[in-house]
């Protein structure tokens, strides 16, 4: 008697493509994941840039929505400014998602997007939201803070390209290059 064999794994084909939600999914991991790390490396880099702790840094994000209240706030107002942070991060980096998955060049050219991308969340961080935030103050920059606070959005903003990179590659290209889905 023989016995018939199945194959558990068929190795993809060109007329394979991801389901529709395992892009989606993706999609959103590359947000999540891509917006809480460049997030939490934009609060070391403040850090670095002003010489204050995360903790301070963190505080002064709670401000945005509390004012000078936040700074006498302790850990309840570290924690909300994590949180604040890590919101805007990811919210951040699902708008460059969504856009990569509209123009797939983005995600073909992810470095220099990025960097262009940077330079975007550059003046509506400090021209728009900061202003509207309960703090209502207007940046005031010295040449070399700028650069620093230009620096770090750049970096920001090649984080989240880096994760969105995927998101936008038309998945027949994916298998056409080899890559698994």
């Amino acid at each position: 008697m023989s016995k018939k064999r199945s194959r558990p794994y068929a190795a993809p084909t060109m007329q394979t493509r991801p389901s529709v939600p395992d892009r989606n999914r993706e999609a959103i991991n590359a947000a999540l994941i891509g917006g809480a790390i460049a997030g939490a490396i934009d609060i070391v880099a403040a850090s670095l840039i002003t010489g204050r702790s995360p903790a301070s840094i963190m505080q002064f994000i709670a401000g945005g929505l509390l004012g000078k209240a936040s700074l006498d706030g302790g850990m309840a107002t570290v924690a909300l400014g994590l949180f604040l942070q890590g919101f805007m991060g990811i919210l951040i980096a699902a708008v460059y998602v969504l856009c990569a998955k509209v123009f797939p060049a983005l995600a073909r050219r992810w470095i220099l997007s990025g960097l262009l991308y940077g330079v975007v969340i550059f003046p509506v961080m400090n021209f728009i939201v900061v202003p509207l935030s309960a703090w209502k103050s207007h940046p005031h920059f010295t040449a070399l803070k700028f650069a620093e606070n230009m620096a770090a959005m750049l970096l920001f903003g090649v984080i989240v390209a880096f994760f969105a990179r995927r998101t936008g590659e038309n998945p027949l290209q994916q298998f056409a290059a080899g890559a698994q889905p």
